[in-house]
């Protein structure tokens, strides 16, 4: 089951917010995992069994870490056996094709191998069951006593799917008593709105414009910068509306998830970029790879080891893939030569040219992301650059530029925080105004749902 979906949002959403608002506190944690096994079984049946098996182990490891607490190295040893399990699990699902396929590629041998759909969501619950364990060794934590509000926290359907990564430390309290009233409700459902016409109305349609253009097999320079353009506002909308919809449905529930994008299309360098993208998966990579390895509390070699380790994770995280690893590099090189050599530069620029610079990086970085073909990469940023492109400008160019130019620049300002500003106010002044709005924006969604095919979010393959 996914949020973009009428079923999600006519059938099962508001018969599941009715129960839970209907039912005493007590039973509220049972029916939320009831809930979210309905919500992951819908699109996995099978899968379901590894995510329960995933919270019975992780929170037996817990337990497990918490009673040996004053024999460190049994504790380190029951640690390194659930890192073990759970990557065991991911690499298993994720990569091993991937592994066999490099293997063969390296001696020549073809390996056969059956190909495995990948369970919805296991990189993030994985990691957010990690992040647990984590916790619980460094004593930022109490393992918790109950499972089902465990199995609650592992599982919740609002942010099983794709993410954010939210911690048990975040949540903790909430998992046991949390404030449901008609406010946060309001609240919510406002985000879940946002959310929903940010990946139905401009994402979904960004995808197409994007598509449209990698259909050509030769193309000007120009319509390859609108082509990138269009993808790097696409996986913005599309997974920062997401996260909008993950954090609108917690409020509802009565949770307080974390922000997981803040406004990262302005930052003025790649580390800030880094900074307001995909918070919780960044957070994740700094508590529990960067800083254990030594952070930049080492000597300068060290110190650049730890990014290009912590970049070429997080890229492979993202995907099974020699590009999503090269894409990893890209960014730690450029956050070491922010680092080290440009940081002077960029100084001195004024705030509009390092934003415009940023956004260069980040846009020749998604070429990377988007193509995950050597060959087809290599030629997408040679026509970036006059390689091998039909001209700067073409008919092409212009007839995209033409078709796409609304949607453009309304993604552009949607980026940028100035119209949310602009919204909050008019909420303070005139909120039945900010309701139709609201309105106006959820039926425009449900619209386009109805009318277009359907488009799966761009992180849940992840």
């Amino acid at each position: 089951m996914v949020f973009n979906s009428i079923f999600f949002i006519f059938c099962f959403l508001p018969v599941f917010m009715l129960i839970y608002y209907l039912v005493p506190g007590k039973l509220r944690n049972l029916l939320l995992f009831l809930g979210s096994l309905i919500f992951y079984a819908w699109g996995e049946p099978v899968y379901v069994i590894l995510m329960l098996f995933s919270s019975v182990f992780n929170y037996y490891m817990g337990a497990e870490l918490e009673r040996l607490y004053y024999d460190d190295r049994k504790q380190k040893i029951n640690l390194i056996f659930s890192i073990i399990v759970n990557l065991g699990i991911l690499v298993f699902f994720k990569y091993y094709g991937f592994l066999l396929n490099t293997i063969g590629g390296i001696t020549g041998i073809h390996i056969p191998h059956p190909e495995l759909s990948l369970p919805i969501g296991l990189s993030f619950y994985t990691f957010r069951n990690l992040s647990y364990l984590f916790d619980i060794y460094l004593s930022k934590v109490n393992a918790q006593r109950n499972f089902l509000t465990f199995a609650v926290y592992s599982t919740m359907f609002p942010y099983t799917s794709a993410g954010p990564i939210v911690r048990y430390a975040d949540i903790e309290e909430q998992l046991d008593k949390r404030t449901i009233n008609i406010s946060k409700f309001g609240i919510g459902a406002e985000l879940f709105v946002k959310g929903l016409a940010k990946k139905v109305i401009l994402a979904d349609n960004l995808s197409a414009l994007y598509a449209g253009i990698c259909s050509h097999s030769q193309m000007s320079v120009f319509t390859a910068w609108i082509g990138i353009l269009a993808y790097t506002m696409q996986l913005y909308f599309d997974f920062s509306g997401y996260s909008d919809m993950a954090i609108g449905l917690g409020k509802m529930l009565g949770f307080d998830f974390n922000k997981n994008f803040d406004y990262p299309y302005i930052s003025t360098s790649v580390s800030e970029f880094w900074r307001h993208w995909h918070i919780s998966l960044g957070s994740w990579f700094r508590d529990y790879i960067y800083i254990p390895l030594g952070g930049n509390r080492v000597s300068t070699l060290k110190h650049i080891r730890n990014i290009l380790v912590v970049w070429a994770l997080t890229g492979l995280w993202h995907g099974a893939s020699w590009n999503f690893v090269l894409w990893g590099v890209y960014y730690g090189l450029f956050l070491l030569l922010e680092k080290f050599v440009l940081q002077k530069f960029l100084d001195r620029m004024p705030s509009w040219l390092r934003t415009v610079y940023t956004m260069l990086v980040v846009m020749i970085g998604w070429v990377f992301f988007s193509q995950t073909d050597f060959g087809a990469l290599g030629h997408y940023l040679g026509t970036m650059f006059g390689i091998g492109a039909a001209g700067f400008i073409d008919r092409t160019a212009l007839y995209y530029l033409k078709t796409g130019f609304i949607l453009l620049l309304i993604s552009i300002l949607a980026c940028r925080p100035t119209p949310y500003q602009h919204f909050k106010r008019l909420v303070r002044r005139r909120p039945t105004a900010a309701v139709v709005i609201n309105l106006v924006l959820f039926a425009l969604s449900i619209a386009y749902m109805v009318y277009n095919s359907y488009t799966p979010f761009l992180y849940a393959k992840f």
